[in-house]
């Protein structure tokens, strides 16, 4: 059967796995009276919460005999290392963008991959019956976006449609009938190029998506690029290097029908499929036939450009609430995760008892985190820090800079401009995006960025849009302020009390409630001043046997502020710690002691303390 391999790429929110779900219907997937969810390729409980893609995922329907293999793309640019591999996988793309909010970062990032690959992708302007759609005037951004990033002539040429994907149709023009989506079906089948692959070669083929299953293990995804797959065929597995890693037998061959994952007997040169087997193979090896020598080549990912430290949770109600709580424990699913996700490192941190974790975003890794959490793993977590390196032509010291693109009502512009100014922004343009709204375009450094999310939502009462691209190393910015509060932090063991929140409340925003577990150096608020306070947040009212003249003033407590578990890694100060656990988020101080405390302080300002060693 002809075939044809693509995937969806565009910025996040743009609608690709709902544009996906109406595909999969349209093509007949599904019986008509069959229930389907919802981005019913969003399969991950994290993706269905949180409403974004977060691991890319293949599907497949047939069309008029031609079976079009369909990736699904993570949309956000903290997991644009799934992006990057896929794109090897396809001979095409469509591009989709928003009909109102146009041309935004990740729609750079992902369409520069695809055209350096000399892929041709398919334009479709999506979401065109929202009430404030721009459609002709993002055609004409999308094509200068073409142009700057140096697409070819034929690139340039690029198939465009109109199109509502939660409607379900794509047209030609405006004005079309808006019915179907085979107008898409048809200009796939017509624009998208056949593999091309050589089938009488030895068979070959890369690892580009690894996943667990529960019956079968460890299952590779990849796109055979040479030669036919049969099952319990013997292959051997090679790294980019050409060095052996283990030899085996494809004991499960799947392809994709729909959702569904389907055992076949063999599989032809161009296909996408999945195989099960081997106990050793990662991404993005080289799986062939015994007597294929040379590695196929593999793309190369961006580094990572943000790194935290995972330790073992050491305070007082540490083993309480998780089961898996050991480093030995925590090692082996961090490298685990490597052998899944391309964009991520690990290394053994000096500290005892903890590993440097670098990745693209604190995004990327808060759902790491997350998913360790729902494991049953307890952990804490260091302060967000951004990876620097030495430019090797000039000995400068350079660090992350990002493209910061924020949509926000006029009312609000001024105060943004001020606070990412302070935070080493250098403002690019500022213009009119429509609806009273401007929109700000900023290069800064990564770092100024680091616990700035939720300021942002505060200055902008929750309306503001910002959407933020890697675009590379810059000289050293200097100094960027932190947080200017300090921190109200336990004195005592044992659970809160209303009486001693209540005394504490003008001392700043309480994070815990009555009855919640604390210990020493917990943090259990944000001081209204600018040093740490030591408080007790368990002290309970003195008892008497004597009446009280009046009777006692009503306790009301304001709500505490509850953080999530990314507002709180970007909140915390190189000092302080995340504890996380599978029912809980604590901050913590670094040193629970308070005397330990002064003495890190006293050293961090370069300050004798007794008991170092002299010289």
């Amino acid at each position: 059967m002809p075939m044809r391999n693509l995937a969806i790429i565009a910025h996040v929110d743009h609608g690709k796995t709902t544009l996906v779900d109406q595909l999969l219907k349209q093509a007949g997937t599904f019986r008509e009276n069959q229930q389907v969810a919802e981005r019913a390729m969003d399969r991950n409980d994290l993706e269905k919460e949180r409403g974004i893609t977060i691991l890319a995922k293949c599907t497949a329907v047939e069309w008029e005999g031609v079976k079009l293999n369909i990736v699904d793309t993570p949309g956000h640019a903290d997991f644009g290392g799934e992006v990057e591999r896929i794109l090897s996988m396809v001979d095409g793309a469509i591009l989709l963008v928003d009909a109102a909010e146009g041309v935004l970062p990740q729609t750079k990032f992902v369409l520069g991959k695809a055209l350096a690959r000399g892929i041709r992708p398919i334009v479709v302007v999506n979401k065109v019956d929202r009430a404030d759609a721009r459609a002709h005037e993002v055609h004409d951004e999308v094509f200068d976006l073409f142009a700057n990033l140096g697409a070819s002539d034929e690139q340039l040429d690029f198939p465009m449609l109109f199109a509502s994907g939660r409607q379900g149709w794509a047209d030609e023009s405006m004005e079309g009938p808006r019915e179907n989506l085979n107008a898409l079906f048809n200009l796939v089948v017509r624009h998208v190029p056949e593999p091309t692959v050589d089938p009488t070669a030895p068979f070959a083929m890369n690892a580009s998506i690894l996943e667990y299953d529960n019956f079968l293990g460890r299952i590779l995804t990849g796109r055979i690029e040479q030669g036919v797959a049969r099952m319990n065929m013997p292959v051997k597995v090679l790294r980019a290097d050409g060095t052996q890693v283990e030899t085996g037998r494809l004991t499960k061959l799947l392809t994709f029908r729909g959702l569904e994952r389907v055992p076949v007997e063999e599989a032809q040169a161009g296909d996408i499929i999945a195989i099960a087997g081997l106990s050793d193979t990662t991404i993005p090896d080289t799986i062939c036939a015994p007597e294929q020598n040379v590695a196929l080549p593999s793309v190369p990912v961006d580094p990572p450009t943000l790194a935290m430290t995972f330790r073992v949770n050491d305070g007082p109600l540490g083993g309480r609430e998780g089961k898996k709580v050991t480093s030995r424990q925590i090692r082996d699913r961090l490298f685990r995760e490597t052998e899944s996700n391309v964009a991520i490192q690990i290394r053994d941190s000096e500290e005892t008892d903890a590993f440097e974790v670098a990745g693209r975003g604190e995004l990327q890794l808060g759902v790491l985190i997350e998913q360790m959490r729902r494991e049953g793993f307890e952990l804490t977590i260091g302060r967000p820090r951004v990876l620097v390196r030495e430019n090797p032509e000039t000995g400068a010291r350079e660090e992350p800079y990002e493209e910061v693109l924020v949509d926000v009502d006029e009312a609000y512009s001024g105060v943004v401009v001020e606070k990412l100014s302070v935070r080493k922004g250098q403002m690019q343009d500022m213009r009119p995006s429509g609806g009273g709204k401007t929109r700000l375009t900023f290069h800064m450094p990564s770092r100024g960025l680091i616990g700035y999310h939720s300021e942002f939502l505060t200055d902008t009462r929750g309306t503001g849009i910002m959407n933020r691209l890697f675009l590379g190393y810059q000289e050293w910015a200097g100094v960027i302020e932190g947080r200017r509060n300090g921190s109200l932090i336990s004195n005592v063991d044992g659970e809160t009390t209303q009486y001693a929140l209540f005394a504490l409340q003008e001392r700043g925003a309480l994070f815990v409630g009555a009855g919640a577990k604390v210990y020493v150096g917990m943090i259990i608020g944000e001081n209204s001043r600018d040093d740490d306070l030591e408080v007790n947040p368990v002290k309970e009212k003195k008892l008497t046997n004597i009446r009280a003249a009046g009777k006692d003033d009503a306790l009301l407590l304001i709500p505490p502020r509850r953080m999530s578990l990314e507002q709180a890694i970007a909140y915390i100060e190189d000092d302080e710690l995340v504890e996380v656990t599978p029912t809980a988020v604590r901050l913590r101080k670094r040193y629970l002691d308070p005397n330990e405390r002064k003495r890190a302080q006293r050293r961090a300002d370069g300050m004798a303390v007794k008991g170092d060693p002299v010289g």
